[in-house]
């Protein structure tokens, strides 16, 4: 009988490593892949952190697949990852919002190139090392995202894009482990990425100094311009507001005797407005580019917890739906610091509901 074909995006680190081991072990017939997606950066330094998708990284899952008895081959993408990811993050700080390129990355690389590749190789699905889970519903007749068991790692605000398309062939297994877990299996089968660091925190700066990243990529688009408070008086001046996001306190370089924090920035004025603590609070706020996985419409506004940056817990709001691509968020308490560019992601308990794309910071 004919083994599943499934292609492991491997990363060279012990997550996509136990990945492709369990998926092996399993029975399917698999092939490791590593994404070759080029040096963006101007500088390199000496870190204890690796980057994912390094030559080293890469390296490294080429002799975990050796050691599983496994193909392996490396896939140029540098100019898919360029326009999707460098471009797009730069293009957002320009525009007053701060961007999310990990989530880019899963939805148009791990999960948009990865797949039609697998297609052509005639894999089933495309596996990769998130903390996860994906269940078929047969009532709803549709995909459902989860959470991983494992609360700390869980990775699941960062895949809620993904489409039911992308969703029915896609594998988690690490969803089902903690990352303690997933150590002892990686050094129970002796891998070479057992011991191996998380990954920095972009793959593209190397040195994660977002303002040195950005200064030297697209130095003619940043300019000094005024920083207002709410009311239109000029407090200051700002060296571009790439450099500033929502509920940033520090870096401000005011006397005012008390601490004020960015509340909105305004690209068309080029402008950054600070205030009070209290006015990074807000009830409400929209949505943009909507994806729901469980369902295809909200047919009425529901109640959901909602997660609007990544390490945030989550807080009661109801939803409602306003279009095809839009909703709005109301808070039941207003929350701090939303941020345009940001996802909000939208859960029932386990369940990832949908989310979109912050478009404005609330009133």
């Amino acid at each position: 009988m004919k083994k599943t074909r499934v292609l492991v995006a491997m990363s060279g680190g012990v997550d996509s490593s136990v990945t492709a081991a369990l998926l092996s072990k399993a029975g399917y017939d698999v092939i490791g892949i590593s994404m070759r997606l080029g040096t963006h950066d101007t500088i390199e330094v000496d870190t204890e952190k690796p980057s994912c998708c390094s030559l080293e990284g890469i390296e490294d899952a080429r002799r975990v697949a050796a050691q599983l008895g496994i193909p392996f081959y490396a896939v140029n993408y540098e100019a898919s990852f360029a326009k999707y990811i460098v471009d797009y993050f730069c293009a957002e700080y320009s525009q007053g919002r701060t961007p999310n390129p990990c989530i880019l990355c899963n939805q148009e690389l791990k999960f948009g190139r990865l797949m039609k590749l697998a297609h052509q190789l005639e894999a089933e699905y495309v596996a990769t090392g998130h903390y996860a889970r994906i269940r078929y519903d047969s009532q709803l007749g549709r995909y459902l995202l989860l959470k991983g068991i494992d609360r700390g790692k869980d990775q699941s605000y960062a895949l809620f894009s993904l489409t039911q398309e992308q969703l029915s062939h896609a594998l988690m297994p690490l969803g089902e482990y903690t990352k303690k877990e997933v150590r002892e299996i990686a050094s129970e089968l002796g891998l070479k990425t057992r011991d191996k660091p998380e990954s920095q925190e972009l793959c593209f700066i190397a040195d994660d100094d977002y303002n040195r990243f950005l200064t030297e990529r697209m130095p003619e688009s940043i300019k000094p311009g005024p920083i207002l408070d709410t009311r239109g008086n000029i407090l200051g001046e700002h060296r571009g507001i790439q450099f500033y996001t929502i509920g940033q306190r520090k870096g401000l370089r005011l006397s005012l005797g008390k601490p004020v924090y960015v509340v909105k920035i305004d690209p068309a004025n080029n402008a950054v407005i600070v205030g009070d603590k209290h006015e990074l609070f807000k009830r409400e706020f929209r949505v943009q580019n909507l994806n729901l996985i469980g369902r295809e419409h909200l047919d009425e506004p529901i109640k959901a917890k909602v997660k609007i940056r990544y390490n945030d817990p989550g807080h009661r709001a109801m939803i409602f739906q306003i279009s095809a691509d839009e909703a709005k968020v109301q808070f039941d308490e207003p929350y701090g610091a939303i941020t345009p560019g940001q996802a909000a992601v939208f859960y029932d308990n386990d369940v990832v509901i949908g989310g979109g794309w912050i478009a404005s910071n609330g009133r």
